[in-house]
């Protein structure tokens, strides 16, 4: 009797705990379903561009499965390889194939030499070797110099979203910001100090991890390590303010984490550690709504790429933007706090 008379309680609880309900049922089938679209998406195909080659060659690159762009001259295609229009450049030099490749993906460089070679070998020039170059990265370029970028601000979002969210809810669950609420101190104040205070450690984290990735584990970097701790800072500010705006929804510190799958996993597959070519189109969409996706991609931008703070404005005043709307959510959630 009492066995079951526990174990009606914690039933009892969970029922009344439509969180929790949701976390156990729903959150599972919400991750899935995102899996099933973003895995069963439409076929990755590299963007070629292609001079000075006989028609016979770009047909059969073409039946390879690469979109080829036909330019003028090696000047234009250069330019739209710059751009991120094109995955490589395919010309003929001195009678012999000669591919420059984007680089900064080692999957896609493989991609794009298999679809060459196997396109070469149906036109009879199976034993003619390509010369191949980069304009980012290198030959020996590794998976993880590629998903590095991704990874330095996924931890950094992450981390900070659970410190922020647990540790406002704890200045709520303890009194502390309801005392603090009773003083002449205005909202936009207290929601300022907080952020400064949460915003040094912050700052910490993300020079930590984005040095410890690049001095110690010798993630590539081609760009200024300023510019990397100026994305990686705003990158964790966005988390910062995400996550103590959620704790106003929060009465415990497990509903934070239940949080994320809500917000924090969705983000992982719209950062660049999946392509988003091989998405259905209306699911692409969504990464504009993800923070993580314009630190994600400032990032391998600034390391792999070598982009400069000009190249990465958008992506920058983006990152900017979500943090100052966060904080203006975070004031007007204020006016609704109440003692737990």
């Amino acid at each position: 009797m009492r066995i079951r008379a526990l174990a009606v309680r914690i039933m009892q609880q969970f029922v009344r705990d439509k969180r929790s309900l949701a976390l156990i049922f729903l959150a599972p089938l919400l991750v899935l379903t995102l899996m099933y679209f973003v895995f069963n998406g439409q076929a990755a195909e590299p963007d070629v561009g292609v001079t000075g080659l006989p028609p016979s060659i770009v047909a059969k690159l073409e039946s390879a499965g690469a979109n080829v762009t036909v330019y003028d001259n090696r000047e234009a295609g250069m330019e739209g390889l710059r751009d991120g229009e094109l995955d490589a450049v395919l010309e003929m030099a001195g009678g012999s194939p000669s591919i420059l490749l984007e680089g900064s993906d080692p999957a896609v460089n493989q991609g794009v030499q298999m679809i060459v070679q196997r396109a070469m070998g149906q036109t009879g020039g199976g034993g003619v070797q390509p010369d191949i170059t980069y304009l980012h990265g290198k030959a020996n370029l590794t998976s993880f110099d590629s998903f590095g970028p991704v990874l330095v601000g996924f931890f950094s979002f992450f981390f900070v979203f659970l410190l922020a969210g647990v540790s406002f809810l704890r200045e709520r669950t303890t009194g502390t910001l309801e005392r603090l609420l009773a003083t002449p101190v205005r909202r936009g104040e207290v929601v300022a100090g907080y952020l400064s205070g949460f915003g040094l450690f912050t700052l910490l984290q993300a020079a930590l991890i984005a040095g410890y990735a690049i001095y110690v584990l010798g993630l590539y970097m081609d760009g200024s390590i300023w510019l990397v701790l100026l994305i990686n800072l705003l990158l964790s500010l966005t988390a910062l303010t995400l996550g103590t705006l959620l704790s106003s929804f929060a009465s415990t510190e497990f509903q934070i984490i239940q949080f994320i799958p809500i917000v924090i996993v969705p983000q992982v597959f719209f950062s660049g550690l999946f392509s988003l070519e091989t998405m259905n189109p209306w699911l692409q969409k969504l990464s504009f709504f993800m923070p993580l996706y314009y630190g994600a991609d400032a990032l391998r931008g600034t390391m792999i790429r070598g982009e400069g703070l000009s190249d990465n404005t958008v992506n920058v005043l983006v990152l900017l933007g979500f943090s100052i709307v966060f904080a203006l959510l975070n004031v007007a959630a204020l006016k609704k706090q109440r003692s737990i």
